[in-house]
């Protein structure tokens, strides 16, 4: 029920179902007396701020923003009609206070509100009491309003979705959910159970895969794989719970992925109630395979990964299509060109590689990959020449024109998508900012005819002390806060402050040491000058170059034959070097200014590595001498160590890249792209444990060991092991016996060399079937990921590329880049009126305007 007051005038907010316009309701600023001519006012209490919001009922979600100006009157209040055609006031009864203190319509009504008319000539002034419990309400909406804006702008830093409850008791739950704690414990979670496929049957933890010489693997009881996986459902089952709470009932039946969560949990648990039924006898176990998912559905990056590449797929089919067609075309001319003559010594062709139909698609097909090449060419072309020109045409419009034009459609396309992801992430991240200043204006007390919000500078203040952001981002606003002019913020001010997250993070080093001494400043300059790190890059490379010599020349020698003196005095001499390196370089940058470079930390650990061993061999060999071989000298060698521990003094050699662009164009493109590829190694890790899983229920002990046959074209039991195949390569380790075994083994397949050796192996031990699954697995991890990864650098590249002349190479200065930072130049700002379209759909929070 609507109820209108003189005091109050009605909210026109569209979130109390009003048509009002656009203008912000307000609390009027008229005096609070009686006036001439109408009915009894009731005196309103001097009340600052807004009110506590009524309570949820139908059509508002609990915690949502009210709207000011609301009527402070109870819902079943009456209002009667003054004198002059002018309402009158009804009493003034604090009859809904905050949550806890307003009455319920449950209540029993004041005997003045069943009055009627007679209340209007009898002005009610609130107690003091009530004045106090209205402050304090006041104050509670302020806290609430607060730690709703904290909440939405920890969700715009990290890209997350709004819409989620946003009442007080939620807003905590929902930080709780997302602090480093209860992250750490999920992801830990995750990594327990997909790590439980090592261990559990087969188990995977012997010394050697190879079929053998493999010793019987331990084998758990039953129960202590399948507890520790129930722990892990249990976690996920709060997970999920509280995702679903949060979210809300209504956004739950929209979000598919909490639903295949649940599904995904519910299934596993019932398979984990029939494995213990059968005593964990069972082969095969579906929960096993979903594990995975697990990993997919906890984080966003790859879910919008995985979005993408779905996307893809229609666009790579008609590529895919040519490829079938070229290669269904290309068996028929090889099974008439090569078909089974009457010489039989001149079908090789035809028994080797085109027997049938399977077989023909099959060499074919490996072909493709240029695995097989140029074997399966050899027998026609030792017959005829002319055979060779097939063979060539099939790879030019196969390998090079289709595979290429693969790659190419989906870097187009993938890219494409992914744009549209990270131009969604960009939406959310404006979307909460937005809704953060949607907010906090509510705590704010503007004129009757205001146009435009604002939020005032010290609510923002209060908000950053709260919010958990990089502290580079939040020192910038609130420096940008304390040289601002005003004391209010409009929409589009609050919004410019938060595009600090959109910057590359800037890693400024700290300033070298000032000293009075002239002589120390010569020094300082000296030593830090930029050619004295080259000349450390100089002796570092005649150290390389002087074991190398040395290592070289006694590469021949037996070990009672060698002098190692040359060796162990340069070592000394080198050690010493680095030594005083890192101490004139300290002296001249400061502590601070040279550990704040990486290759100087790597530089100073490995020094003084170097330099515990030099004196743990002196201390146990001796200085070094003519004669002196310490290798001979006890059980431990630690000079073996100091020699491994100084070749890493290559590494000293790269520091010379960020000097030469185009090297240090290439590294950082390199770092970037390891930086970002968390999603794409996600995806490969799940489509790896997905297929190691399938592998091991459908090829587990299908290998079966024959002995130790190494001998090409050995006679064993009567028959004949011709080169190339799996038992003469003694490619007995690649298996499906174990976990650990069959990830191996998929990734030997996923490099393609030699891949048809397993095609033809596993396809002998259990079934000719068996072909499609290793090439749906070289369809989706060679062709599909390698080619997305190829897209990926690409992009990276070509973005560091475009700006190499948009930005100066500062030495004191180092950019770090994510993939929504790499497209942000391309990306469109989302306009007012998308932002606030997308606001007044939120399920759980009604804005006033």
């Amino acid at each position: 029920m609507k109820i209108t007051s003189p005091l109050f005038p009605p909210s026109r907010c569209p979130c109390q179902g009003e048509a009002g316009g656009g203008a912000r309701p307000f609390l009027p600023s008229r005096p609070l007396l009686p006036q001439p001519g109408g009915g009894g006012l009731g005196a309103a209490p001097p009340v600052a701020g807004r009110l506590r919001p009524p309570q949820p009922g139908p059509g508002r979600a609990e915690g949502a923003v009210p709207c000011r100006g609301s009527s402070l009157l109870h819902p079943e209040a009456p209002v009667t009609s003054g004198g002059g055609g002018r309402p009158a006031a009804a009493p003034f009864l604090p009859s809904r206070p905050a949550p806890s203190r307003w009455r319920s319509a449950a209540q029993p009504r004041s005997p003045l509100m069943e009055a009627g008319a007679g209340a209007e000539t009898e002005p009610l002034l609130p107690p003091r009491s009530w004045l106090r419990r209205a402050e304090e309400a006041t104050g509670l909406d302020n806290d609430l309003y607060i730690n709703q804006a904290v909440v939405f702008i920890e969700d715009a830093i990290q890209y997350r979705s709004i819409n989620h409850r946003v009442d007080s008791k939620s807003l905590w739950l929902y930080r709780w959910y997302y602090s480093r704690i209860c992250q750490c414990i999920l992801s830990l979670t995750i990594t327990i159970i997909l790590a439980l496929a090592f261990i559990e049957t087969p188990s995977s933890l012997t010394v050697t895969s190879d079929v053998r010489y493999r010793l019987p693997a331990w084998d758990p009881p039953c129960g202590l794989t399948e507890s520790i996986e129930m722990l892990c459902f249990i976690v996920f089952m709060i997970d999920v719970s509280v995702k679903s709470y949060l979210v809300g009932w209504e956004e739950f039946w929209k979000n598919r992925w909490l639903m295949a969560y649940i599904l995904t949990l519910i299934v596993s648990f019932t398979d984990w109630a029939v494995s213990l039924s059968y005593f964990c006898t069972e082969a095969v176990r579906i929960r096993r395979i979903l594990r995975p998912f697990f990993l997919l559905q906890n984080s966003s990056m790859m879910k919008k990964t995985l979005k993408s590449i779905n996307s893809t797929l229609p666009e790579m089919a008609s590529v895919v299509l040519l490829l079938a067609v070229h290669l269904s075309l290309f068996t028929m001319f090889a099974m008439l060109l090569f078909a089974r003559t009457k010489d039989g010594q001149q079908d090789k062709e035809w028994v080797g590689y085109f027997r049938n139909l399977p077989d023909s698609l099959t060499s074919l097909l490996v072909l493709l990959t240029t695995a097989n090449n140029p074997d399966v060419m050899i027998p026609a072309y030792s017959k005829n020449r002319a055979y060779s020109i097939f063979f060539i045409l099939f790879t030019v419009l196969g390998n090079l024109f289709l595979m290429n034009l693969l790659t190419a459609i989906i870097y187009n396309q993938f890219r494409g998508y992914l744009l549209k992801s990270v131009q969604s992430s960009l939406f959310r991240r404006r979307l909460g900012i937005r809704a953060a200043f949607e907010v906090l204006s509510s705590l704010k007390e503007g004129p009757a005819n205001a146009e435009q919000s604002y939020v005032s500078v010290g609510a923002l203040l209060q908000v950053l002390q709260k919010v958990e952001m990089d502290s580079r981002c939040k020192q910038a606003i609130m420096r940008s806060l304390k040289i601002w002019s005003g004391d209010q913020l409009s929409a589009a001010q609050f919004q410019k402050l938060f595009e600090e997250l959109d910057k590359d993070a800037i890693k400024q080093h700290p300033p070298s040491p000032e000293y009075q001494s002239h002589f120390m400043q010569k020094v300082q300059f000296a030593f830090g000058h930029p050619y004295f790190g080259y000349l450390g890059n100089v002796v570092a490379l005649a150290n390389i170059v002087s074991i190398c010599v040395v290592l070289v020349m006694d590469a021949d020698k037996q070990p009672s034959e060698r002098d190692d003196f040359f060796l162990g005095a340069i070592n000394c001499f080198f050690i010493l070097y680095y030594l005083l390196e890192m101490l004139l370089k300290i002296l001249a940058m400061g502590l601070k200014r040279y550990l704040s470079y990486p290759s100087n930390r790597f530089d100073g650990l490995l020094t003084a590595i170097l330099l515990v061993l030099e004196i743990a061999t002196f201390a146990e060999y001796g200085f070094p001498h003519p004669g002196w071989r310490p290798e001979f000298m006890g059980l431990l060698s630690l000079w073996d160590m100091v020699r491994l521990v100084n070749m890493l003094i290559v590494f000293r050699f790269l520091r010379i890249i960020p000097n030469m662009k185009f090297m240090a164009l290439v590294v950082t493109t390199l770092l970037d792209l390891v930086k970002n590829l968390r999603a794409f190694a996600g995806i490969l890790v799940v489509v790896f444990y997905a297929f190691a899983i399938t592998g091991i229920m459908l090829f587990k002990g299908a290998v079966v060991p024959m002995g130790n046959v190494s001998v090409v074209n050995t006679t064993y039991n009567n028959g004949t092991l011709q080169c190339g195949t799996y038992e003469q390569l003694e490619y007995w380790p690649n298996n499906f016996d174990d976990f650990a075994a069959a990830v191996v083994t998929l990734w030997d397949v996923m490099v393609v060399n030699n891949w048809q050796v397993f095609l033809e192996a596993f396809s002998r031990y259990s079934t000719p079937w068996a072909k499609i699954y290793f090439v749906a697995w070289w369809l989706i991890s060679s062709v599909i990921w390698v080619n997305l990864f190829v897209a990926l650098l690409l992009e990276n590249f070509i973005h560091k590329w475009d700006r190499r002349c948009h930005r100066e190479s500062l030495s004191d200065i180092e950019y770090q880049r994510t993939v929504e930072l790499m497209f942000r130049d391309v990306l469109e700002e989302p306009t007012e009126e998308e932002l606030m379209e997308k606001l007044h759909q939120h399920p759980h929070l009604h804005l006033c305007r």
